[in-house]
């Protein structure tokens, strides 16, 4: 089975658990990427009218990332990572499925966070791709990453 971690970090907290991911599993990693990069004012959560709140206020919305030819055939599970945003995936993570031909594959979601869970990521991103989802963990730690990197190879 060949593994891809793909992952959107806004602050760079989720891609180092990424690339941590990627080296237990000894597999490559994708980063979607904004196509108009997020700044501090942006990630405000305490701002009614920032950016990220307005995103996650209106579920339609699919922020726009940076098309660069994504080739998928070569994976059968995609390993989903991103940070919990409104106890949920950020609206780009549902741009990112809408981009690309995910079928046959199994995506497995994991996430950073500073205190919630996957929440109800997995039904929020199952409205934008035809792939098979389903609930990994959180990922705040080296050991975290560790077990989840296990469990997911035992899976193989």
């Amino acid at each position: 089975m060949k593994f891809l971690v793909a992952y959107f970090s806004a602050t760079g907290t989720t891609a180092r658990a990424a690339q941590k991911l990627a080296n237990e599993l000894h597999c490559d990693t994708y980063e979607i990427k904004p196509a108009l990069p997020y700044t501090d004012a942006d990630l405000n959560w305490m701002d009614k009218n920032s950016r990220s709140t307005l995103e996650m206020k209106d579920k339609s919305s699919r922020p726009a990332i940076v098309q660069d030819g994504l080739d998928l055939s070569g994976y059968d599970t995609i390993l989903l990572g991103y940070p919990v945003w409104w106890y949920t995936a950020p609206t780009i993570v549902n741009t990112f499925l809408e981009s690309y031909d995910f079928s046959g594959k199994k995506i497995i979601l994991w996430a950073t966070s500073g205190g919630s869970g996957l929440g109800k990521a997995r039904f929020d991103l199952a409205r934008s791709t035809t792939a098979t989802i389903s609930d990994g963990r959180i990922l705040n730690g080296d050991a975290q990453i560790r077990q989840f990197a296990e469990a997911v190879k035992g899976n193989e």
